[in-house]
This record gives C-alpha cells, sequence and structure tokens, in this order.
C-alpha cells in the first residue's frame, strides 16, 4: 500500500472540510448528489466519447496502482542480468532457455528466445524497441483518460453551475425552493475543480511515474538483450545494472 497517496488524498479532503468549518459553513453543505452527478456522469460521459471502451476500462483499473503501486522489481531484474550474463559465459546462448521458461513477464521471455533463436542483434533491438513503443503508447493512452477528464471536469461544473442557476430563476416566486437550487449551482463549481485539481490529475501524474518506471526497465532489458546477443557483454553489464538502480 502506498500510504503516501491514502495520506494525500485524505489531506486534500480535510482541508476542503476543515476550511469550510473555519468560515463558518456547514460541512454537509458540500454533500449535494445533484451537483455530484452532473459533474461525475458528464465528466466520464466526454471522456468516453472521445476514448474507446477498452482504452477507459484499462485506464480505471490502473487506478488501484496509485495506492498500491506495481512491485518495484528492478533488484529482480538487476539479478536476472547477472543470471543471464552467468550463464552465456559459462555456457553459451542456448543455456538461456531455462531462464526463458521461467521468465517473470512476456518481454522477458520474448528477448530471451530471440538471443536464443540467433537473431541478429540489430533486428532485435528494433522488434524489442517496437515492442517497448507499443506497450508505452497503450499504457499512456489509458492514462490519458484521467488528464482528459482533468480537462472536462471544471467545465462540465461550470455547466453544473448555470443549470443550478436557471432552476433558481425558475423558482423566483418560491423562495424555499432558492437556497438549494443556488447551493446546487456553486457546489458543481467545487466538484468540477476540486475533482480535477485533487484527484484527476494527480491520478494521471502518479500513472504516468509508473509508466515511466517500467519502461525504463524494458529499455534496459532490451539494451542487455542486444549486449549479450552481440557477444559484447561482459565489460558492461554492470553499468548496465547501476542504470537500472538510479532513481527516477
Amino acid at each position: 500500500m502506498d500510504w503516501s497517496s491514502v495520506a494525500g488524498l485524505l489531506l486534500a479532503l480535510a482541508g476542503l472540510i476543515v476550511g469550510q468549518a473555519l468560515e463558518g459553513g456547514n460541512p454537509s453543505s458540500l454533500i449535494q448528489p445533484a451537483a455530484f452527478a452532473i459533474v461525475v456522469i458528464g465528466t466520464f460521459g466526454a471522456v468516453l466519447l472521445q476514448t474507446r471502451p477498452a482504452t477507459l476500462k484499462r485506464g480505471i483499473q490502473m487506478t488501484r496502482w496509485v495506492f498500491r503501486p506495481p512491485p518495484d522489481s528492478r533488484i529482480l531484474l538487476a539479478r536476472d542480468i547477472q543470471a543471464w550474463n552467468q550463464t552465456v559465459r559459462r555456457e553459451g546462448p542456448l543455456a538461456l532457455e531455462r531462464h526463458m521458461n521461467s521468465a517473470r513477464d512476456v518481454f522477458l521471455a520474448k528477448g530471451l528466445r530471440m538471443i536464443i533463436d540467433g537473431i541478429n542483434p540489430d533486428k532485435l533491438r528494433q522488434l524489442l524497441d517496437t515492442e517497448i513503443t507499443a506497450y508505452e503508447t497503450a499504457q499512456r493512452q489509458a492514462v490519458r483518460i484521467w488528464e482528459s477528464a482533468a480537462g472536462y471536469s471544471p467545465t462540465i461544473g461550470i455547466l453544473g453551475a448555470v443549470l443550478g442557476l436557471i432552476h433558481v430563476m425558475e423558482n423566483l416566486q418560491d423562495p424555499s425552493r432558492l437556497g438549494p437550487g443556488i447551493a446546487v449551482a456553486f457546489v458543481s463549481t467545487i466538484y468540477g475543480v476540486g475533482l480535477a485539481n485533487l484527484f484527476f490529475y494527480p491520478i494521471a501524474n502518479k500513472l504516468k511515474n509508473i509508466v515511466t518506471a517500467q519502461v525504463h526497465q524494458q529499455e534496459i532489458a532490451a539494451a542487455v538483450f542486444h549486449d549479450i546477443a552481440s557477444g559484447d557483454f561482459s565489460r558492461i553489464m554492470d553499468e548496465r545494472i547501476s542504470t537500472l538502480m538510479q532513481e527516477y
């Protein structure tokens, strides 16, 4: 569990509630189901309009990474690199087959298989780079739904405010209905701006950092596979591992 994400979300919500209380307002006045429905449903409707359903589904599923990110596999990859290096030096490239069968993911298995098959090192690197690009593109398209939601929600909040004011104007003859209408109008704006800056944008940025880390590891692995296939691995493998272990 990434407790910093949990703490950040709680602090953001606490800031709104405490600020409302310090201003003398009732925190319960921020709870407006009509305003919430307008902003949230309208925002995700707009996102769905511009996004394929599969991409939207993947982006929503990735949200769990904000609070429970994928394990940091850099140490495991560093150990794998050392194991591949030792195996090739002692037994030759064909001995990598046992590592391929126990590879942790499809990308690593594919790289090892290419080495075993004797694919030209430059062609191997080209194929792996294409794989990395396709993966990064798909992941960033999924992350982009949260950036899009952050862009749409403030405007949808304004639309909710306008709808609330229209409702107020329609009921000027009934003062008892003016208060709820005005509340929906202003709370819609709060929901739109608040969700964008306290929820949607932070989620997008957190997921982009995770995708960047994953792509970085794949790029290091691709470079290692190229080195092994070229037979020029003994001198630079430590440098690859050092680059892998850098913080980013």
